[in-house]
């Protein structure tokens, strides 16, 4: 075994047994290369990476060229989710010698830390040519390869320019650009592969409700809709896969993130919300229920990820054949399951199977509801993929804000709790010593430090369960969690680095202005920066989130489909954001509440209590109306009369139409 068998992360326990020397990301790690005087190699993946595995046992596990490997390098092992900071340095190099990313990704660099030959995914006979390769040059062309590195190092870190003040101009522009890459046929943005673009999905629905833009609202249904039927989607399950390989959402690539269904579920929650769509409501339901049931760790948290592979074969778990339904529901559902979800002979995955798709809404609810079942039972007891149990801190924070909202709109206060109990753990576990630490597994808290999006989704999702609960603990943590922030991320120049100015030095200090898979770090910040704002008055707060989207502007002008939800925090501030004080309503039960939330203001915040709550500003000198509870709503700082019929208070709140919930 080498050294990572003492490791948290359950990627890099997948290489302990690897013959392949390897070390952590430590000092101690780049030292041993300038005491043998040789390169580093780091290597970056995750533990649900299909290729990841691939490269593992093809190069990894293969005894020549570990021998290879340990005796020209220092080999580093890197879990992306446990160090996005390392990831995004190396990542951007990557991108910018070979004009492409993803994982694994494989890096050779110097004592120092400083690429010089960065790639992806090698096989073995090319992967052993090179790194015989990168010996030679290291031995024999060493000037040549320093004058590299200090060009590929010179040429990171550099940032977009500013751009200038947000505008209603600048944010209704995206629309035709969006619209231009919408694909009208199949839903979503561009070819294949398709990712779902949840950020996207999000500003457009904000969007919508401000505009009332049929354009924007198309591009969502058609979207939702599209993923919803297609094999992305689980469908005895619930849940969604990373992307599909194809242009159709037919045939995903397996695994399933935690990050990707916490911003889906956000995303279908609100189209409901807007539309009272059933498709919408069915799938964040289902949703809701795979989190709950499928990644919810022992301890009450949320684990990263289902693996992409089960016993090494990519969608095992998941594909089905005609036969295979005949076998588990008889010959005449059997037949009727196959039609209903586009199981055929000839298969739409790998050796003749399929994976099931729910084109159409079947014509017997009642049928359909116990063949679910019925194959969810058989699935269930076929291998299942692995689970990475880490708790990643800025996703659960993701997840705990889409079950809060959920959980009221829905009227399920249980979700409600257990979004608390995880917000919890993660507070009690990763905040140590007046700091937030990265990723626990097992309740054991990991090494690494918590980045920007650590402490601004945590922030985010403790302004949502304090407005939930009324619970003023989540109000004070998030305003720890934001200070940290201004304090500690700040860049001088209106945005935030993704790592604090005494966490470890990198090559580079990161900084992403782009919105990929996850909102950018400082998409997050602006955020909770200003829902704090709104929920407290603080102008320290309003006025960084405000020169944060003016820091972003240049990127939703030039692209916005990378800047999703820097656009729907956009949205939130040229809202206002609404503010709304429910006073008289000490438990939360008020149609008044329930009104504001359904409302769904982008970036509105909503309180309860009693008139003049202690440690509540918004309820500050509110008082009850004719001896009744009353809504007071404010817009940026102006106060419109208090509101005493739900009816009035929704309307006020919803400049475009949308149906009764």
């Amino acid at each position: 075994m080498n050294r990572l068998g003492s490791a948290t992360s359950p990627y890099l326990l997948q290489h302990a047994d690897n013959p392949v020397e390897w070390w952590e990301w430590s000092d101690a790690a780049f030292e041993e290369a300038r005491r043998r005087d040789v390169p580093v190699l780091v290597s970056v993946g995750y533990a649900a990476c299909h290729w990841c595995h691939v490269m593992a046992h093809e190069s990894f596990e293969n005894a020549e060229i570990a021998a290879l490997v340990n005796e020209n390098c220092v080999p580093i092992k890197v879990d992306r989710e446990e160090r996005p900071d390392v990831d995004a340095v190396y990542m951007e190099a990557t991108q910018a010698m070979t004009g492409q990313g993803g994982w694994p990704m494989t890096v050779f660099a110097t004592p120092d830390g400083q690429p010089f030959f960065c790639g992806t995914y090698f096989p073995p006979a090319n992967f052993a040519r090179l790194v015989s390769a990168v010996a030679d040059a290291w031995q024999n062309r060493r000037d040549a390869v320093l004058k590299q590195s200090a060009e590929v190092v010179q040429a990171l870190g550099s940032r977009l320019p500013a751009g200038g003040p947000l505008s209603a101009e600048l944010v209704d522009g995206c629309i035709a650009v969006l619209h231009k890459d919408y694909d009208a046929a199949r839903g979503g943005f561009g070819g294949a592969p398709k990712f779902p673009p949840s950020s996207v999905l999000e500003f457009l629905l904000r969007h919508h409700h401000r505009t009332g833009s049929a354009v924007a609202l198309s591009m969502v249904e058609g979207t939702a809709e599209a993923m919803a039927r297609g094999g992305m989607y689980d469908q005895l399950a619930g849940g969604f896969a990373r992307y599909s390989v194809d242009a159709t959402w037919t045939v995903p690539h397996f695994e399933k993130m935690l990050y990707d269904n916490a911003l889906l579920l956000r995303a279908y929650t609100h189209l409901w919300q807007r539309t009272g769509s059933p498709l919408a409501q069915r799938v964040a339901d289902e949703t809701v229920a795979f989190l709950l049931t499928d990644v919810k760790t022992a301890e009450g948290a949320f684990a990263a990820s289902l693996d992409a592979d089960t016993d090494g074969v990519e969608g095992l778990t998941y594909a089905w054949t005609p036969d295979q339904l005949v076998e588990v529901l008889g010959p005449d559902n059997g037949k009727w399951a196959a039609d209903l979800l586009s199981v055929t002979k000839e298969g739409t995955f790998e050796h003749g199977s399929s994976v099931l798709q729910l084109r159409t809404d079947p014509d017997d609810v009642d049928r359909w509801a116990e063949i679910q079942q019925q194959l969810w039972a058989a699935r269930a007891v076929r291998p299942q993929p692995a689970m990475d149990d880490k708790v990643v801190a800025s996703w659960n924070g993701l997840a705990i804000t889409a079950l809060v909202e959920y959980g009221v709109l829905r009227g399920s206060p249980s979700t409600v709790d257990l979004a608390a109990s995880a917000g919890d753990l993660i507070w009690h576990l990763h905040f140590v010593d007046g700091r937030l630490r990265r990723a626990s597994r097992h309740g054991v808290v990991g090494a690494p430090a918590g980045v920007l999006e650590d402490y601004a989704a945590l922030a985010e999702a403790f302004l949502l369960l304090h407005q939930a609960t009324g619970s003023l603990h989540w109000l004070s943590r998030a305003e720890q969690l934001l200070g940290i922030v201004l304090d500690h991320f700040a860049d001088g120049e209106g945005g935030f680095f993704d790592t604090a100015d005494d966490a470890e030095a990198l090559v580079v200090r990161p900084a992403e202005m782009t919105d990929g898979a996850t909102p950018s770090g400082m998409s997050l910040a602006c955020e909770a920066l200003l829902t704090y704002a709104a929920l407290t008055g603080s102008s320290r707060h309003r006025e960084a989130a405000e020169a944060g989207l003016n820091r972003l502007s240049t990127v939703m002008a030039r692209a916005p489909r990378f800047a999703g939800w820097a656009l729907a925090v956009a949205e939130a501030a040229l809202a206002g954001p609404y503010q709304v004080a429910v006073a008289g309503d000490p438990d939360g039960t008020s149609e008044l509440r329930r009104a504001a939330w359904a409302a769904g203001s982008p970036g509105a915040v909503v309180v309860f209590g009693e008139p003049d709550a202690p440690g509540v500003p918004l309820l500050a000198d509110r008082p009850l109306v004719g001896g009744q509870p009353a809504a007071y709503p404010c817009r940026g700082f102006v106060c419109d009369l208090p509101l005493t019929e739900p009816g009035a208070l929704r309307e006020l709140l919803s400049p475009a139409s949308q149906p009764e919930l």
